[in-house]
């Protein structure tokens, strides 16, 4: 039997790795020459691989002369958060999508911004039209509806001072006084009838995780006379939104 091939390494990247976790190592900093020891690296290599990654923003020499982590690694750890985000829900809005029949939705509010994160859909089950982004529109959406319903008053009027409330069907709600009482609803549920665009409807439930530190919506669409049926989904909705809570906390 052949034995598998070894894959081909690049030891300048394996040595720039082991001295980012040397500098990740030390809160509050390191030299140069204690990270060169502790990466088991020359102090001249050690330098130039410092120089490359200050370069480009994953590495910061302060004025003591001690090295920390630049800014980009936050940017990168970011990034890697929404990825284990998109892992935890697909497979919810996936199963909930073959369950119902509806393309399924789930939304979050990222930096004051509401933002639609994934979208579980198929050849039976299109998804909307997205003719208009979330920035513009979240008031005439189901799982906008939803997450404002989750914040306090101060935190929806400052969104809605930011985000005018435009006119996109004749159903849109554009007065903020009828918006702000449509939110509380007695089953939990965010209702979106032709709001925002003709012949789709949308349903959306909370997904919060323990913490308060996630407020999400997850969200169904459908032809606006399956609204009425509505009700009788409302447990698999809030069951399936339970799931993607339980995996978000979970999450690191």
């Amino acid at each position: 039997m052949d034995e598998p091939r070894r894959p081909t390494l690049i030891a300048s990247v394996q040595r720039a790795l082991r001295l980012m976790e040397a500098v990740a190592s030390h809160p509050s900093g390191a030299p140069a020459k204690q990270l060169a020891r502790e990466a088991g690296l020359p102090l001249a290599t050690a330098y130039h691989l410092l120089r490359t990654l200050a370069f480009e923003g994953y590495a910061v020499r302060l004025s003591d002369g001690v090295w920390v982590l630049g800014d980009r690694v936050q940017h990168l750890y970011g990034q890697s958060r929404m990825q284990q985000v998109f892992a935890c829900v697909r497979p919810t809005l996936t199963a909930l999508r073959d369950e119902l029949g509806a393309a399924a939705y789930f939304g979050l509010l990222v930096d004051d911004e509401i933002r639609l994160i994934d979208v579980a859909d198929g050849p039976r089950t299109p998804r909307v039209d997205f003719w208009v982004g979330f920035g513009d529109a979240a008031h005439a959406t189901a799982i906008g509806k939803c997450v404002l319903s989750q914040l306090d008053e101060d935190r929806r009027r400052d969104y809605l001072s930011r985000h005018p409330l435009v006119d996109l069907t004749p159903h849109t709600i554009t007065e903020p006084r009828r918006l702000l009482r449509t939110l509380s609803t007695p089953i939990g549920l965010s209702i979106d009838r032709e709001e925002y665009a003709l012949g789709t409807g949308c349903a959306a439930v909370p997904v919060t995780d323990a913490s308060g530190g996630v407020v999400g919506a997850l969200a169904i669409s459908c032809p606006p006379e399956r609204l009425a049926q509505i009700d009788a989904f409302a447990h698999r909705l809030q069951a399936a939104a339970a799931r993607i809570q339980r995996s978000l906390a979970l999450t690191p």
